[in-house]
């Protein structure tokens, strides 16, 4: 599949998507781009503003194996990475897959699991396979996992450790849509649900040939440095009490290059940098309290960050 087949390919799977997800183009751009990247999205927003609808629409664009947990409280890590089980005709125990083998997981409101079930993921994100009674085994690729929460409802939940929020690329927010948005949507679901339409337009094959496509769109020694210089800024201010990781300046890179190769572009620019930095690295860096900053958000900080770096010629 050449550079532009990629970009094509791309376009159909962000239209696809739109049919469900109305008004909010620039979250579906960033979504793709996300799983392009081969990252993993974490949508953190109030209920009924569609982050599940996305998930469900990015899953059913793909002819993979989609699963959905509901994490709860009293989930346990077996109940997502499978368990061995005693076979008592034959007198072994067999491994059984939990629903973590899949190629597109979603999380519903992971942060209402316990620490030690939503810890079952890390290997997971990371490393793409799953440890079982000291036996390892790999997961189907590609693999995304896609992770809702809610922000304002504290009772019940337990915040997601800082080890995991820096394995999801992005963090995105789809928001209140507008007015004639919110009309269209009415009458496009008067008698039914535009998702029960949607087909796939893409394999998990094709999905795995645009992720190596983004690896090769070019990036100069220059935007080489501009990612590191933006990155220890996050790390130099004394705005954050905590800056970006080195797993967050590959990050910034690889989604800069889904942006590019999304733009029909077989280069990085600065722009694509500007336009990660705030989607990638905000959810990475905590803002220190006490300072003028403080009542921002860390999104805002950020882009205020990334303006600040000087732009290479």
């Amino acid at each position: 599949m050449s550079r532009e087949q990629a970009t094509a390919q791309a376009k159909v799977l962000e239209e696809n998507v739109a049919q469900v997800i109305l008004g909010k183009e620039q979250v579906v751009t960033q979504a793709v781009a996300a799983l392009l990247s081969g990252g993993h999205i974490l949508l953190e927003d109030v209920p009924g503003v569609g982050k599940t609808m996305l998930t469900k629409a990015l899953s059913r664009s793909i002819s993979g194996d989609f699963q959905r947990i509901q994490f709860t409280a009293d989930l346990l890590p077996s109940d997502i990475t499978g368990v061995n089980m005693y076979r008592q005709d034959e007198g072994v125990f067999a491994f059984r897959k939990g629903p973590l083998f899949c190629n597109v997981l979603l999380g519903d409101e992971i942060n209402r699991a316990t620490p030690r079930t939503q810890s079952s993921l890390l290997e997971a994100m990371e490393e793409r396979q799953a440890t079982v009674d000291g036996t390892q085994y790999g997961l189907p690729l590609p693999f995304l996992v896609i992770a809702t929460q809610n922000p304002i409802e504290l009772e019940g939940t337990y915040p997601l450790p800082f080890a995991q929020m820096d394995r999801f690329v992005v963090r995105l927010s789809l928001g209140y849509m507008s007015a004639e948005d919110e009309k269209h949507m009415l009458l496009q679901r008067l008698t039914k649900t535009p998702i029960d339409d949607l087909k796939p337009v893409i394999n998990c094959d094709e999905l795995v040939i645009m992720q190596e496509a983004v690896q090769a769109v070019h990036v100069s020694d220059q935007i080489a440095q501009y990612v590191v210089d933006v990155v220890r800024a996050t790390r130099a201010t004394d705005i954050l009490e905590y800056g970006a990781s080195p797993r967050g300046t590959l990050d910034l890179l690889r989604f800069a290059q889904a942006l590019a190769l999304m733009a029909s572009r077989d280069h990085v620019l600065p722009d694509d940098i500007q336009a990660a930095g705030p989607v990638v690295l905000a959810h990475r860096v905590i803002v220190r309290r006490g300072t003028r900053h403080a009542a921002l958000s860390a999104t805002e900080v950020l882009a205020e960050l990334v303006e600040s770096v000087p732009v290479p010629v």
